[in-house]
């Protein structure tokens, strides 16, 4: 089969590869699926673990977490698919992606397609709905009522976390670019922020809980958004948080698979509560394009590789 693959772990966009590879196969309680679409992240190259789960080093990678397809085989044990399903849902980092014309997915995380959407759109929902939906209500403990900050409201995650926080009833605050504030506010911001425009200080004071997908300067300035007893909610795994209070709590976090989570999405998703965003549809052959487009900034949304 055909696949991306990158085969030195310094080499990032430049050492991305299409080639022929051994065809994929499903083992023990796993799903072979041909991928029809695959979902990709910016910097995704910059984090591949060169191990497998054995501890052994691995040669190369295919990229490529996120996946939407058809199920065309079950491995032993495998239940709760057949082959014919439409499915989502993310690969493991501890072994190969979702670039390439087919994939070996544990069951347990995957669901059911979206009926509401096509294979590309549902490529771009599994790592923004999961983080999101972790981070709002997992960590933050979102809860009817209160007032969210989300940064990056414009960006993949950042715009589904807008979504959810609002079908939960909060009041919701996004922060981005000036080019994101028709999005997110159509999306559900009540007020949006401008960082290139202007600074945080007019909401001091008014969250109980922030996510953050941004970190850097917006994270350091996220603590004096929070009202006593708030939450603040990173995905940047480098993060250093300020200091400077100790009445709100602080998490880091790396989302996880989860399929209970995965099918609630989807059926918010055809119930018209959350429309995740598409940035641009590539061929799998044009791989190194669309991470370079995406590296440059500018393109919202999930970018999308094509077998």
């Amino acid at each position: 089969m055909k696949a991306i693959r990158t085969h030195e772990p310094t080499a990032g966009i430049g050492g991305l590869v299409y080639e022929d590879v051994p065809d994929a196969k499903a083992g023990l309680c796993e799903v072979l699926i041909k991928v029809v679409a695959c979902g990709i992240t910016h910097n995704e190259l910059d984090w591949p673990i060169w191990t497998c789960r054995a501890g052994h080093r691995r040669a190369a990678i295919i990229p490529g977490n996120e996946v939407s397809g058809v199920v065309t085989a079950l491995g032993y044990g495998t239940a709760g698919f057949a082959v014919g399903d439409e499915v989502f849902g993310l690969t493991d980092q501890l072994r190969d992606g979702a670039a390439a014309e087919y994939v070996a997915v544990e069951a347990r995380n995957l669901a059911p397609k979206p009926r509401s959407l096509d294979h590309f759109q549902t490529a771009a929902v599994p790592r923004a709905g999961l983080t999101a939906w972790q981070a709002l209500f997992d960590h933050g403990k979102l809860e009817k009522g209160q007032t969210v900050v989300v940064h990056g409201a414009g960006g993949a995650v950042g715009s589904v976390a807008v979504q959810l926080a609002r079908w939960a009833g909060a009041r919701v605050i996004g922060t981005g670019r000036e080019h994101s504030r028709s999005l997110a506010t159509e999306l559900g911001a009540e007020r949006y922020i401008a960082l290139d425009k202007g600074g945080l200080d007019e909401i001091a004071g008014q969250a109980d809980l922030v996510v953050d997908t941004v970190g850097g300067e917006v994270l350091t300035a996220s603590s004096a958004l929070l009202r006593p007893g708030g939450t603040l909610v990173t995905i940047k795994a480098a993060a250093e948080f300020p200091t400077d209070r100790d009445d709100i709590a602080t998490i880091v976090f790396v989302q996880l698979p989860n399929r209970d989570q995965l099918v609630e999405i989807a059926r918010l998703i055809d119930d018209g509560h959350v429309r995740p965003q598409v940035g641009a549809v590539y061929p799998l052959a044009e791989a190194a394009q669309a991470f370079t487009v995406k590296a440059a900034g500018g393109v919202p949304g999930r970018m999308i590789l094509r077998p």
